[in-house]
C-alpha cells in the first residue's frame, strides 16, 4: 500500500495525526527532500528505509514502491500532495502495476502562508474567489490561464513557483488590472522557523523580495484582502435570518 501524505507547509507539527501514525508506521518512506522538512522524518521507525526523491525521477520512484509493493509505502509531499504534487502521473502508473495507494491531506503552503499574515481570502464585497497559479518558465501553462487574463478577475490571488519572474509578474499583475498600489505580501518559507513576511505593493514585488534576499520557496500573494476596507459578514449580522438563526426585531 501507498500512502501519497501531505506534510503540511513546513513546521513539523503541521502534518495531521493520520500523517503522523502513518510516518511512524512505514517501512518506507519517499520524500521531497528539497521541500519537505526532515524534521518530519524523525517520526520514521530505526528499520524504516528512507529514500529523498528531490535526485530521482519518477521511474526511479515507481521502482521504489514496486520493490516494496508489499509494504508499507509512505510518499512525503509538501503542503498537500493535490496541488503540484505531481501525484497523478505516480497514480496512474501504480494503478498499470496493481498497486493500491490512499491519498491523505495536508495543509497548503498558501493556508500556511494565510495564517502568517492573519489574512481572509474572502472578504465580503471584497472578494470570494481565490486563484492558486503560477508563472509560465520552463514549464507551460494553459494559455488561457495565463498571469494577465487570471489578474483580470481581480480576486484574491496566489502565486507559486514564480520567486525568480517577479519583475515580469509584476507588469503582468498591472496589465491584467491590478493597481500598481495594490496590496501585496511576500511569504517566505511559511509556518518555518526562518519565515519571512513582507507587506508591500504590486509595483514593489521585486524589490521587496530583492531586498531580503529572497529568490526561492516564497508565495506571493496579491489583492485587497490584503487591504483594510471590507463589509460585515451577513453570518454574525444580528439583521440577518438565516437557518440557525432569526434576525432581531
Amino acid at each position: 500500500m501507498v500512502y501519497f501524505i501531505g506534510a503540511g507547509p513546513g513546521a513539523a507539527d503541521l502534518i495531521t495525526v493520520r500523517g503522523q501514525k502513518l510516518l511512524e508506521e512505514a517501512d518506507v518512506i519517499i520524500y521531497a527532500g528539497s521541500l519537505v522538512n526532515p524534521e518530519l522524518l524523525k517520526a520514521a521507525g530505526k528499520d524504516c528505509l528512507i529514500y529523498d526523491s528531490a535526485s530521482m525521477t519518477l521511474e526511479e520512484v515507481l521502482k521504489v514502491m514496486d520493490e516494496n509493493r508489499d509494504r508499507k509505502v509512505v510518499r512525503l509531499h509538501t503542503g498537500d500532495p493535490c496541488i503540484y504534487g505531481a501525484i497523478r502521473e505516480q497514480m496512474d502508473q501504480l494503478d498499470e502495476m496493481g498497486i493500491k495507494y490512499e491519498s491523505v491531506p495536508g495543509v497548503s503552503s498558501f493556508i500556511g502562508a494565510a495564517a502568517a499574515l492573519n489574512a481572509e481570502f474572502t472578504l465580503p464585497d471584497v472578494s470570494q474567489t481565490v486563484i492558486l497559479t503560477r508563472m509560465a518558465g520552463r514549464t507551460p501553462v494553459p494559455e488561457k490561464e495565463e498571469i494577465t487574463k487570471l489578474a483580470t478577475h481581480g480576486a484574491s490571488m496566489v502565486v507559486f513557483l514564480t520567486s525568480t519572474m517577479l519583475a515580469e509578474l509584476t507588469d503582468r499583475l498591472i496589465e491584467g488590472g491590478y493597481g500598481p498600489d495594490s496590496p501585496a505580501a511576500i511569504v517566505y518559507k511559511a509556518t518555518w522557523p526562518d519565515q519571512k513576511v513582507i507587506r508591500t505593493k504590486v509595483r514593489d514585488i521585486a524589490s521587496a523580495a530583492e531586498a531580503e534576499g529572497i529568490n526561492k520557496m516564497a508565495l506571493i500573494m496579491v489583492g485587497g484582502f490584503l487591504g483594510n476596507e471590507y463589509d460585515r459578514s451577513k453570518l454574525y449580522d444580528p439583521a440577518f435570518t438565516h437557518q440557525f438563526r432569526e434576525a432581531s426585531k
